[in-house]
């Protein structure tokens, strides 16, 4: 498998995990779509794993109306296996427009140097327990700087999340003398494994810490059996996972109304 398609699958498989969590999941052909439940766009995704034709017109209209009853905006990714001009069109005639070019990035943990030196002041703990994961609900809410609208959302969201041994995915805290300024998730599907909500406090940022929990996520990777690990990144987020032993090998499409 090349990691074209590791990159692919595993964000196909954490879109339909999170989406089970809550019964959002649903698919129509081609297209899936969940959602979050939280009045945040990006983080509630319909995505397309063939290019569009003109028979998913209805299957389009359908879903935004069902996010248009759920008072929930949403983006759509277009994965490389998903991209053609007629993909284009079908979503701009639904009044949706392409708004960014995300990079997706992978990482050869079988070659990979994974720097594991962490400073005496700098701690990474997975989490184990409700109390540490409503540590991590806090931390990436305000990472992530999501509105405070949205909070009470996105902490019903996160409690679905599970934490038993064959839950697929695997949550860290970074700590700085003690306190949580950092958070990262780990998504293992088949032969994958990827990496998302890397987050840091505004107050912890360009101290190294989004470099340090990712690096300790993909050590955890690595010792799971995983001979990669893939994530997608903002541009300011690429070369912090540069820096990880990352490489771009394509870009995923965003479209929203």
């Amino acid at each position: 498998m090349d990691l074209i398609k590791h990159i692919e699958e595993n964000f196909f498989a954490v879109c339909r995990y999170w989406g089970s969590l809550n019964f959002s999941f649903i698919k129509a052909g081609s297209i899936g779509a969940m959602n979050t439940g939280v009045a945040i766009s990006d983080i509630n995704w319909i995505w397309n794993e063939k290019p569009l034709i003109n028979d998913n017109a209805r299957a389009i209209a359908d879903i935004k109306e069902i996010y248009k009853k759920l008072n929930l905006r949403f983006w759509w990714w277009i994965y490389p296996r998903g991209q053609s001009p007629q993909t284009h069109s079908l979503l701009q005639d639904a009044g949706l427009r392409l708004i960014e070019k995300v990079p997706c990035m992978a990482a050869d943990l079988t070659t990979s140097e994974i720097e594991e030196k962490i400073s005496g002041n700098i701690k990474i703990s997975p989490v184990k327990d409700k109390n540490d994961l409503l540590i991590w609900e806090d931390i990436s809410f305000h990472g992530f700087e999501m509105p405070q609208r949205t909070r009470e959302q996105y902490g019903a969201f996160v409690s679905s999340f599970d934490l038993g041994a064959q839950s697929p995915q695997k949550l860290f805290l970074a700590y700085c003398d003690g306190k949580p300024v950092a958070t990262s998730l780990l998504f293992t599907h088949e032969h994958s494994a990827g990496i998302y909500y890397v987050s840091t406090l505004p107050a912890y940022r360009n101290k190294g810490f989004g470099l340090k929990i990712t690096q300790a996520t993909m050590q955890a990777a690595k010792e799971s059996g995983f001979k990669n690990v893939i994530l997608q990144a903002t541009p300011l987020g690429a070369k912090v996972y540069l820096r990880a032993g990352f490489k771009e090998y394509c870009r995923a499409e965003i479209y929203k109304l």
